[in-house]
């Protein structure tokens, strides 16, 4: 299906006139991301996508709609499994709570450009050569077993990334924060502050999430438009949505599970494409089954701990 050039300027133009909007008005000044406004921007980004989810289903009809919808939950569940690292990186570097929103929206920003980049080269592969389908179903296969047996004493070491170990060789850096500034002139020369460290590793470890999110998007959709536009817009609500779940990620501690299943399915389905049509509407319930029952899971174990816990105080 060809998308015309007008939607893909007016798609450009909302995100356009939404960036702008959250760090030109509402983030001009640093300050620190409370609850009410983490949710009522991870509200409006989920609204905004949802109306143009509409806009394809009139435009274009349901089929194209429920692969971005499906496109969209998974992306935003991945990238939900994967606030946690950011939530050590900012404790790692001891980010004040102030410029934690600045690192997020310009780390997003370049995720959202090597994921353009990435979509586009993977759809390319997917045209010139079809068994880059199976290379890609396989890979998701491998990634939702592995998902699955992660440890949950695995520790994120910011420390052994190789783009901070390059930086704190070769750069100059001021051992402190100057306000929510990357760069600083001191003297003759530009130094780095920790926040631009920050920087750098939040978008190296970005790069590492999109090996598993853009062939998870492919194994739903080929067409280029809707990858792109769910995944974009999955990953520029991604800031919002950090301040609302940083603080309780930790307890969907059955959320991997779910993500490995789903990993898992859309892999299977990858592989399957040559010899059996799953219909999208099925794919879209699949993915929203497994999300609900792992997060009920989650919920209920929680629970359980916390009265029994009180049972023997």
């Amino acid at each position: 299906m060809e998308f015309p050039l007008w939607a893909w300027i007016f798609f450009h133009l909302i995100v356009a006139i939404m960036l702008a909007l959250d760090l030109g008005v509402f983030h001009r000044n640093a300050h620190e991301v409370r609850l009410k406004e983490a949710m009522i921007w991870s509200v409006v980004w989920i609204a905004v996508a949802l109306a143009f989810n509409a806009l394809i289903l009139l435009a274009w009809g349901h089929e194209p709609a429920l692969h971005f919808l499906t496109a969209y939950l998974v992306e935003k569940s991945l990238s939900a499994d994967n606030l946690f690292v950011f939530a050590v990186i900012f404790a790692y570097f001891g980010v004040p709570p102030a410029y934690q929103h600045r690192v997020l929206f310009w780390g997003i920003l370049g995720a959202v450009l090597m994921r353009a980049a990435f979509i586009f080269a993977g759809v390319q592969l997917l045209k010139a050569f079809h068994p880059a389908v199976y290379l890609f179903g396989a890979f998701l296969v491998y990634t939702g077993i592995r998902l699955a047996l992660r440890s949950e004493e695995e520790e994120v070491r910011p420390e052994r990334n190789p783009v901070l170990r390059f930086a704190r060789r070769f750069l100059p850096i001021t051992p402190t924060f100057h306000g929510q500034r990357f760069l600083i002139r001191e003297g003759r020369r530009w130094m780095a502050t920790p926040l631009l460290l920050t920087l750098l590793v939040v978008e190296s470890t970005d790069l590492m999430f999109a090996m598993d999110s853009v062939p998870a998007v492919l194994a739903i959709t080929p067409e280029l438009f809707i990858a792109y536009t769910s995944n974009i817009f999955a990953i520029l609500g991604l800031r919002a949505l950090y301040f609302v779940l940083a603080g309780l990620i930790q307890r969907l501690r059955y959320l991997h599970y779910g993500l490995s299943v789903i990993l898992t399915y859309i892999g299977l389905k990858m592989l399957l494409s040559d010899y059996v049509h799953i219909p999208p509407a099925l794919s879209l319930a699949i993915v929203l089954l497994t999300l609900l029952v792992s997060g009920l899971a989650s919920w209920v174990v929680e629970r359980r701990e916390k009265v029994h816990s009180l049972s023997h105080r």
